[in-house]
């Protein structure tokens, strides 16, 4: 077993959980919570083989695991010196709906230095449904130092008035994450199955798109308070004509839960996002024909080598950016996965690659090991 992979034995330990991170040497994160390269200095993580994700995502697996009865130990984890530890603990209190945890995570939200750590803490209050800590989420709505924490203060304020509170499907996602099925995805391949709810809780079947259609693209985006995602949106409205034309099937996926991908489609509320120049929701919201699908945990994510949790983007983890093109057969014609947030092809060069059947793509500014 190695650094990365979770004990399956029944001793398995909180503190040994955070240990694995604590002794794993992560990728900084700078002070507009974005992660950098600790090579080239710059936004992002330039190699595809990193394993930063595997130990957050597997410690979140086990603290999970470990449960109710264990969240008055996981809380502890919220004073540690290391944010990565405080990070993974705040998100598994979150998805546990450990009530009982909810001053602790109050105490990160006013007290935290780090807003990785005060954004969390910030989700998992909502994720739980705090009524008790809406003041406090009131007050960092308006005045926190961070954008981001901010944004996140606002969503769990509407999640909290709405009852919504972290469905058990998530939770039971983050039970069910097997690192034996992770990067199973190869060009040239069958592409691993993949089925996964919509917004709306319909249920999408890749076998499905591939029976029906020529072509079917994957899109990994983030989430709702991000720009290039939202003008892939535009695009894929823009372009609609020209991909049914080509028997192009798209389906767009977020590693979050019910909550956050309905926020993204416009299904919930309308945020105060620092990039929109007008109403995302009033704009276009209502015309989205594809399916937005939720990969609670990441575990399709990691499946088709997505990396979920690979790096910090305004103040949260995500996956890194990916498209991935199927033929009619279902094989993998083409896999992209991005050194950074803004490093994909987008909509229409996706389409020009699929016309000329040739699947070459570089983002300008993508990211290099030095030995590339």
């Amino acid at each position: 077993m190695n650094e990365t992979e979770a004990s399956s034995s029944d001793d398995l330990s909180v503190e040994a959980v955070l240990d694995r991170v604590r002794t794993h040497t992560f990728h900084p994160v700078d002070e507009t919570s974005f992660t950098v390269d600790r090579t080239l200095e710059e936004h992002g993580i330039a190699d595809l083989d990193d394993d930063d994700w595997r130990v957050r995502l597997l410690a979140v697996r086990d603290l999970v695991r470990l449960g109710d009865a264990k969240t008055s130990e996981i809380a502890v984890g919220l004073e540690d010196d290391d944010i990565q530890v405080r990070y993974v603990c705040a998100t598994a209190l979150g998805i546990l709906r450990a009530q009982s945890e909810v001053e602790s995570l109050e105490r990160v939200v006013r007290e935290d230095p780090d807003p990785l750590a005060r954004s969390q803490a910030i989700v998992a209050l909502g994720q739980i449904g705090a009524t008790q800590s809406m003041d406090l989420l009131r007050d960092r709505h308006a005045n926190d130092d961070s954008k981001d924490v901010r944004h996140q203060a606002e969503l769990s304020i509407d999640r909290i008035k709405k009852g919504e509170v972290a469905e058990p499907e998530l939770e039971a996602a983050y039970r069910n994450l097997d690192e034996d099925t992770f990067e199973q995805l190869t060009v040239g391949e069958a592409a691993p199955s993949l089925i996964l709810p919509d917004t709306d809780g319909r249920i999408w079947d890749l076998a499905d798109s591939i029976g029906d259609n020529e072509w079917t693209v994957l899109i990994w985006v983030f989430a709702d308070w991000c720009p290039v995602c939202h003008r892939e949106f535009d695009e894929l409205l823009e372009l609609r004509e020209e991909l049914q034309e080509a028997d192009i099937n798209v389906a767009t996926i977020e590693c979050h839960g019910q909550y956050r991908g309905r926020v993204m489609v416009g299904r919930e509320l309308e945020p105060e996002y620092w990039f929109a120049e007008e109403s995302f929701i009033e704009s276009y919201a209502e015309e989205i024909w594809w399916p937005h699908l939720l990969d609670r945990a990441g575990a399709v994510g990691a499946k088709y080598g997505v990396d979920p949790m690979a790096y910090a983007v305004h103040a949260e983890y995500i996956n890194r950016p990916a498209t991935i093109i199927l033929d009619s057969t279902g094989t993998v014609r083409y896999a992209y996965y991005g050194t950074f947030w803004g490093d994909r092809p987008s909509i229409e060069e996706t389409l020009e690659m699929i016309r000329s059947e040739e699947f070459e793509f570089e983002h300008p500014e993508r990211r290099r090991v030095a030995s590339e």
